[in-house]
């Protein structure tokens, strides 16, 4: 992701996630804080769908929309922010594509998990890409900033895929 795709970006989150608004300050923060976790989706068409997402501190999700100002130099998660698909890029293997890319990322960081908050009934899709849901009345208390259905989730990233 560059600073020129992020109004395609915007526009994709507004298709894609109309209850869950941002700022367009939340993705050029983002952008800013950690690039390589800034990535988008390119077709022969143009965007098709983005991910953004850093290290961050595992049980403490940041709420919906909320500015972060830095990463924390004691990070213990790969936080998922967000992955975004436009609905004609839906089923080609392009999310898990993307989870495999962030859990790779988590590992060569050395973060033992990934962390999200699952919002528009994706737990399922979550689960199924190795994630259980995190009961917390602390971080439920944030997650609950999202909606009522939103649940905290993570992801065990093995010590090394190589062993």
């Amino acid at each position: 992701m560059t600073a020129a795709d992020l109004d395609p970006v915007l526009a994709i989150a507004e298709i894609v996630h109309p209850s869950y608004p941002e700022d367009l300050e939340v993705f050029i923060e983002r952008l800013r804080l950690y690039p390589r976790g800034c990535q988008v989706l390119e077709t022969g068409h143009g965007l098709a769908g983005y991910v953004v997402s850093h290290p961050w501190r595992h049980g403490l999700p940041p709420k919906l929309n909320q500015l972060l100002d830095q990463l924390p130099e004691q990070a213990d998660t790969y936080y998922i922010h967000d992955i975004a698909l436009l609905p004609a890029t839906r089923g080609t293997g392009a999310a898990a594509a993307m989870v495999e890319r962030l859990a790779e990322c988590a590992e060569s960081s050395g973060l033992p998990t990934l962390s999200l908050v699952a919002v528009n009934n994706s737990a399922g899709f979550w689960r199924r890409h190795g994630f259980h849901a995190v009961v917390d009345p602390a971080i439920d208390r944030t997650v609950k900033s999202y909606d009522q259905a939103a649940c905290y989730m993570i992801r065990p990233i093995p010590a090394s895929r190589s062993e």
